[in-house]
């Protein structure tokens, strides 16, 4: 039982008000030791049914995970705890590679498996903004290929608060973006390539504060399920990452 994970008192206060209520069907089982099965799953990295009994049996463990994943809840809890707490008007964003296991191969329903192959192999990339904090707001998941500064955009788009100041690296120098993030009222703090032509000028007080973007992503690479994605659905990995940043940021 020590080796075990178990949800505090003070992080269960914070997560029970978001538990869904009156639902259909029969009453559920207890709620929090079940969601710590979810997470110690997802920190040891081993199968969901290796999950100790101790949880509740592996299936209804796995069950639980799977079933409110594809009703959306564990993303909608994230969002709303961001949304909550999100601090400062100054914002980071920045992706990282995630190696696919040959285990997340297979997955019907084709793109949806958010993967592709590159010299490293399968790989899933996990795009995340951050506020001033370094909390995330936003995990957004796309093939290993995808370009940084063209899901920019998208990734913006589900900002949980106002943004002031964007701090980016040398990936999204794009003119167009700069111009885009100008028209929507915000500062790019980012640098120029070195290929430029013409030299970009960066706030690079502000620009040093992008290393908490940089400790999200080694934070969340501490559990093992997110360091490397075992998931064959997107959206089950997506929800992985949602629960890691839910208890390792905003509990």
């Amino acid at each position: 039982m020590a080796d075990l994970f178990w949800l505090s008192n003070e992080q269960w206060a914070v997560i029970e008000p978001f538990m869904p209520r009156n639902q259909p069907g029969p009453e559920r089982k207890d709620d929090r030791r079940i969601i710590s099965g979810i997470l110690h799953v997802i920190t040891a990295g081993c199968r969901w049914c290796d999950c100790p009994d101790a949880y509740c049996p592996s299936t209804t463990v796995y069950n639980r995970f799977n079933r409110w994943s594809r009703r959306g809840f564990w993303r909608a809890m994230l969002a709303a705890m961001a949304k909550a707490g999100w601090a400062g008007d100054a914002a980071a964003l920045d992706s990282t590679y995630v190696w696919a296991h040959r285990s997340a191969h297979g997955g019907k329903g084709g793109p949806a498996r958010k993967g592709s192959a590159s010299r490293g192999g399968q790989t899933t990339k996990v795009h995340a903004l951050t506020d001033v904090l370094g909390r995330p707001g936003v995990l957004l998941l796309t093939p290993g290929n995808a370009s940084d500064v063209t899901t920019a955009p998208a990734v913006l788009a589900e900002a949980p608060g106002r943004i002031r100041r964007l701090a980016a690296d040398k990936g999204y120098d794009a003119n167009w973006l700069r111009a885009d993030l100008r028209e929507a009222g915000i500062t790019p703090v980012i640098p120029g390539k070195r290929g430029r032509k013409r030299k970009i000028r960066h706030d690079k007080r502000r620009y040093r504060k992008r290393w908490r973007i940089e400790a999200t992503f080694n934070r969340l690479k501490d559990l093992r399920r997110i360091a490397t994605r075992y998931d064959k659905l997107a959206r089950n990995y997506a929800s992985t990452l949602a629960l890691a940043a839910v208890i390792a940021f905003w509990c």
